[in-house]
């Protein structure tokens, strides 16, 4: 990572609530063929999340705990904070002297944009705001919100604006939170129903709707140099699993998620 940044472009991509069992079932059945191809031989990694809800998730990816790999470690980081006695930085992590892994790539001369989705991200109160101001700019709207049906289409075109805007010169770190997988996620399955309420076919469902849209947000983050890709969820949910419906709890379809991390060649 010490050569990766400040020669590349980054992305991180939150999949927000993205079941890692869906993920996987999907990728083998050829079902989100976009996103497939960049995944390294095909597949997903399973990890385990560094939280199991967004705020909490987020913020321990912004310091630099990105989903741990699940089989016994250590495993060294990608990134860390400068902190003396960690075992999981390594020589090949890129070490940032300040507080959270965003304003590190700001000193390092990045420019820090966020697109949010879910609620943390809505900058409509304290709270809303927390997270998205790390940033140096960042962007949220009711079109990227959870109740829109075209919310990834939404960021999506954001993401390509801000790119477009950049001088050539300019690195950039993108930082996306997808809501299309959070409840309400119904619409995204032709003829489910308000009533009938979310399930793990309609998540399935939204995980395929952001495929269909994601070949865009790559194109446009390679579109100046290569960019290092890092996609995963910030947590599972369940849907009725022994009992339990939603997140914020320890369950295994919450804790267990898919995460892939790639470069994209420039497309130029």
């Amino acid at each position: 990572m010490n050569e990766v940044v400040g020669r590349d472009d980054l992305l991180l991509l939150t999949l927000d609530t993205l079941r890692h069992d869906v993920a996987v079932e999907l990728a083998a059945a050829g079902r989100i063929p976009n996103l497939a191809r960049h995944l390294p031989g095909g597949a997903w990694e399973e990890r385990h999340a560094p939280g199991s809800f967004t705020y909490a998730s987020h913020q321990a990816m912004f310091a630099g705990f990105l989903p741990t790999p699940a089989r016994p470690g250590p495993h060294p980081r990608l990134f860390a904070a400068r902190f003396a006695g960690s075992e999981t930085t390594a020589g090949r992590t890129y070490v940032f002297d300040t507080p959270d892994l965003v304003s590190g790539l700001a000193a390092a001369g990045y420019r820090t944009v966020c697109i949010g989705g879910v609620g943390f991200f809505n900058k409509q109160g304290a709270l809303g705001d927390v997270l998205p101001g790390m940033f140096q700019e960042s962007h949220w709207e009711p079109a990227f919100g959870v109740a829109s049906p075209t919310s990834f289409e939404a960021q999506v075109a954001r993401a390509e604006q801000v790119v477009a805007a950049l001088p050539a010169e300019q690195r950039l770190f993108l930082f996306l939170n997808a809501s299309a997988l959070h409840q309400p996620n119904w619409f995204h399955l032709p003829g489910a129903t308000a009533g009938a309420g979310d399930t793990r076919a309609t998540h399935a469902a939204a995980l395929e709707y952001i495929d269909r849209h994601i070949g865009r947000l790559l194109t446009a983050m390679s579109s100046r140099r290569r960019c290092f890709a890092i996609v995963c969820s910030d947590h599972g949910t369940t849907y009725g699993d022994d009992g339990y419906t939603g997140h914020r709890l320890a369950h295994e379809a919450v804790w267990t998620v898919p995460y892939a991390h790639f470069f994209l060649e420039p497309s130029a």
